[in-house]
């Protein structure tokens, strides 16, 4: 059944199968069909895309899923946006379930914001809305001069704790460090859990410390401004020894976060955890990214089981490592598209939702 108004098209801009998967569950939950869009890459790896269908004042949707090659999803997502505008299309939201680059939104010495300049490339290909899910950080909004909708998953992942982990009430809710504490937070207080915080990190052999690697300069520097002063330099961080606030002895931890990617803070989370009496271990986030090794380090860590969302596909990891759970977030996805559509309020998608979450 169709539960939108006319002149809706859905375009899915991924070359690859896997990526189109999201695309397919949102346009069934619509009751519509994909549009006809031909997304291939040429011989000498450029990216060539054909609208096979008229967009001429209608109102487009392009979904795109990451893949493993982050900058073709990228150029594809752009030459599509690019496409439809100049076919005249009358409004073009793009779909982002994860926001690549969005790790990039600090400057860092010598660097760049890299996920402003996405902002600017995907406004300037044309797009008239946004819509996303738990950027890395909220600010990122302020980069576009383009409505963005934040969409949140801790719904579907809160619901996956409350149905899938029968004795949940016995679990403690871990920020695997000082950062994520907020979004732990969140999901303590919703599930009336405790939190647990790991804090610090394992202290270097003590051949590290003096073989010189940490030694101060011989020469005290100073500033360049004029002979007689010295500008004071700012005292480096040093990380304590790991500790854990909070009891985890005899309980469930499930440890959140938005992305897991490199597994390695997670498994040493996991080991400290078990170090501290924790007898069973969770990995939720909302983006698994889950590169390179990652399956095979979960699968011979001591974490019982990672759930994300499709907002990545990442069938082959879950083949790879049976600890990997999926959680459907086309549902929401599917509301965001009908209501930008037809003109209907999306703050309904947004109810319970904190300026904290």
């Amino acid at each position: 059944m169709n539960h939108t108004k006319g002149g809706l098209v859905i375009f899915t801009a991924n070359s690859h199968p896997s990526s189109r998967e999201l695309g397919k569950r949102i346009a069934e939950r619509l009751g519509v069909e994909i549009g006809k869009v031909q997304v291939y890459q040429e011989a000498n790896r450029e990216t060539r895309v054909q609208i096979q269908e008229s967009v001429r004042g209608k109102d487009v949707f392009v979904i795109q899923t990451v893949s493993k090659d982050v900058n073709t999803t990228i150029m594809e997502m752009l030459i599509t946006v690019y496409a439809c505008r100049t076919s005249c299309a009358r409004s073009i939201t793009g779909v982002l379930p994860y926001f690549p680059y969005s790790k990039q939104c600090k400057m860092r010495k010598r660097g760049s914001i890299v996920t402003k300049l996405m902002a600017s490339m995907m406004c300037k290909a044309g797009l008239t809305h946004l819509i996303t899910m738990d950027l890395h950080q909220k600010e990122i909004q302020g980069f576009f001069n383009i409505p963005v909708d934040n969409l949140r998953a801790s719904p579907f992942l809160l619901q996956y704790i409350q149905e899938e982990i029968p004795d949940y009430r016995n679990a403690v809710i871990v920020a695997k460090s000082p950062a994520s504490a907020k979004r732990a937070q969140s999901f303590a207080e919703r599930l009336r859990l405790g939190i647990a915080v790991i804090h610090g990190e394992a202290q270097d052999a003590e051949s590290d410390m003096v073989d010189g690697r940490h030694s101060p300069p011989t020469v005290k520097t100073t500033g360049a401004i004029h002979p007689s002063m010295e500008i004071p330099l700012l005292i480096p961080k040093e990380k304590p020894p790991i500790t854990v606030v909070g009891d985890v002895g005899g309980r469930i931890a499930i440890i959140v976060d938005d992305i897991i990617d490199d597994v390695d803070s997670f498994v040493a989370a996991a080991e400290t955890l078990k170090e501290r009496g924790a007898y069973k271990i969770f990995v939720m986030a909302t983006h698994g990214i889950l590169s390179s090794d990652a399956p095979r380090f979960i699968e011979e860590s001591a974490i019982d089981e990672v759930v994300v969302t499709n907002t990545i596909p990442h069938e082959l990891q879950k083949l790879q490592c049976p600890k990997i759970k999926t959680v459907d977030i086309s549902m929401i996805l599917a509301e965001a598209i009908r209501r930008i559509h037809n003109g209907e309020s999306m703050s309904y998608l947004f109810r319970n939702i904190t300026m904290d979450d």
